[in-house]
């Protein structure tokens, strides 16, 4: 289904370019009218996140993934030491540890992105953060770096699941089979 919004210049008058206040005005407002279109979405696909292989999140070695209790999602063992959002939204918590980002996608979907298994005992070590809080983001911006040697190295496995929090508010949420996986690759299926 196409949207098609028509939005014209306040008292009729044409709009004219060297209008930049009415200009700004106008574009706040027809960003508005797109963001609702955009949340009464149906459906929304979250991409991968990093490059690597999807697990079953039933497979992680940390209950509090593999029973559900965050929430339903999906993990990849990453082959390389970088996080990208999986969505365009907005970063709504940076752990100080920088080991875990909440994203907030527009589509309303509260992720939680952890890497690794135990690794908020590294306190922060081996991880390099891009974003802060607020940040906006699009599908495919860097989030993270982080030192997969170094994690290993201190005996922590760095399976990092992604789970949406408010799982609760949706109808069904499908995961990608077990696979090798490429950043910007569908993992996710979320449906109200």
């Amino acid at each position: 289904m196409n949207f098609y919004v028509k939005v014209t210049c306040r008292d009729n008058k044409r709009c004219s370019g060297n209008n930049n206040t009415k200009k700004k005005e106008d574009d706040k407002m027809l960003k508005g009218i797109l963001g609702s279109l955009k949340r009464d979405k149906k459906e929304m696909i979250l991409f991968a996140f990093a490059k690597g292989h999807i697990v079953n999140l039933n497979n992680v070695d940390d209950e509090v993934f593999s029973t559900g209790m965050l929430g339903e999602g999906v993990a990849i063992e990453p082959c390389e030491g970088r996080i990208y959002s999986p969505c365009a939204g907005e970063v709504g918590h940076v752990f100080d540890t920088g080991h875990a980002i909440n994203l907030v996608s527009d589509f309303g979907c509260e992720i939680l992105i952890h890497i690794g298994i135990d690794t908020v005992n590294l306190k922060g070590k081996c991880f390099e953060v891009k974003v802060k809080e607020g940040d906006r983001v699009n599908k495919g911006d860097l989030l993270c770096e982080f030192d997969i040697d170094a994690i290993r190295n201190e005996g922590l496995k760095v399976t990092t699941p992604m789970v949406i929090c408010n799982s609760n508010e949706y109808s069904k949420i499908e995961a990608r089979p077990q696979c090798d996986i490429n950043v910007g690759d569908s993992v996710l299926r979320v449906i109200k």
